[in-house]
């Protein structure tokens, strides 16, 4: 599990650093050199896209994502544990549904020939990817799940 995360991060790290190269050496461009790089919007959107959904099931992993836990204090901890699993099964689903929208515009994505306007870079292989990593962070989230209901109470 740790290496896996490990990789999850390092892609991450590596679009946000190449967005940011990337981001750098436009303007760079732009201001010394009169001309911005091509297909440097598109990159970018493709780095940024690539960096949020391999960071996503991290965060989900470590928890921190925004919760409301306003009745914590009120409720009692065996409820807690319920209350957080009932939760993050419900994301579970949720974030298995989104995956398989996802896949299918995937699918029409390969059907239409998709890509992008400058670089004509095939979209469909992105839009798999955001699928697969919907898809771990739906695991991730039914892992959550059972593990809230696995603690023992305090």
């Amino acid at each position: 599990m740790n290496r896996l995360a490990t990789f999850f991060g390092a892609v991450a790290a590596i679009a946000l650093f190449a967005m940011m190269a990337l981001t750098f050496a436009d303007v760079f461009a732009r201001k010394f050199l009169g001309n911005s790089i091509i297909g440097a919007v598109e990159l970018t959107e493709l780095f940024m896209l690539t960096m949020i959904y391999f960071a996503l099931p991290l965060a989900s992993r470590a928890g921190e994502h925004i919760v409301f836990d306003l009745l914590d204090r009120v409720l009692p901890a065996a409820l807690q544990r319920w209350q957080q699993s009932l939760a993050n099964l419900l994301t579970a689903v949720i974030f298995g549904a989104a995956a398989s929208i996802v896949w299918q515009r995937a699918t029409r994505s390969a059907e239409y020939g998709d890509m992008t306007s400058s670089l004509e870079i095939v979209l469909w292989p992105f839009h798999r990817m955001v699928a697969v990593m919907l898809v771990v962070t739906a695991l991730a989230h039914l892992w959550l799940a059972w593990r809230a209901l696995r603690e023992e109470p305090a």
